[in-house]
C-alpha cells in the first residue's frame, strides 16, 4: 500500500540536495520572505530579539547548505557569510524532527544529532526560542506537512533502532 508520508520523505531526500545548487541570492530571497511571513507574529512579539545584533549559522550538513541569520528591526535577515557567534549543525531529518516536534530539542542536542558550537549562552537562548515557538502560528497546511513528514522520519528511526 502506498504511504504518502513515506513518499513525501523519500521525495524530499531526493529533491532537497538540489537546493545546494540554487544560487545563494535566490535562497536568501525565498528564505527571508518565507521566514518573515511564517514567523510574523513571533517577530512582532519580540521572540527573535535574542538574535538582535547577533548572528547564528544554521548548517544542514548532509545537504551542503548553510545560512547565517540575524534579526534586524524586527525582521529576519539571511547572509552567506557573517561574524557568527553560534552555529547549529545537523542533517535535514534532525531539523525536520525538531520543526515537527517529533523529538525534544534537548534529546537531539544531548545525543549530538544536532550540534551547537560557539557562544553557549546564545545557543541556549536560541534552543529556548525554538521550544517557545507555537506551531499554531504556522499556516495549517505547513504544520500538517511538517507533522506528517516528521512522524514518518520518527517512525523510520524507531524501526531502524529496533532492527539494530
Amino acid at each position: 500500500m502506498l504511504n504518502p508520508r513515506a513518499h513525501l520523505v523519500n521525495l524530499g531526500g531526493r529533491l532537497l540536495p538540489l537546493a545546494a545548487k540554487t544560487p545563494f541570492l535566490l535562497q536568501r530571497l525565498a528564505l527571508e520572505r518565507s521566514l518573515n511571513q511564517v514567523f510574523a507574529e513571533a517577530l512582532d512579539d519580540g521572540a527573535f530579539d535574542v538574535l538582535d545584533g547577533h548572528w547564528m549559522k544554521l548548517e544542514v550538513a548532509d545537504l551542503g547548505l548553510a545560512w547565517c541569520l540575524t534579526c534586524e528591526r524586527g525582521k529576519l535577515r539571511i547572509a552567506a557569510q557573517a561574524p557568527v557567534e553560534v552555529s547549529i549543525r545537523g542533517n535535514w531529518r534532525e531539523f525536520l524532527l525538531l520543526a515537527s516536534r517529533q523529538e525534544d530539542p534537548d534529546t537531539l542536542f544531548f545525543r549530538r544529532r544536532l550540534v551547537i558550537e560557539g557562544d553557549t549562552e546564545l545557543g541556549l537562548a536560541i534552543k529556548n526560542l525554538i521550544d517557545s515557538l507555537d506551531p499554531d502560528t504556522l499556516p495549517g497546511w505547513l504544520w500538517k506537512l511538517l507533522q506528517g513528514a516528521g512522524e514518518e522520519v520518527a517512525a523510520a528511526n524507531r524501526a531502524q533502532a529496533a532492527n539494530a
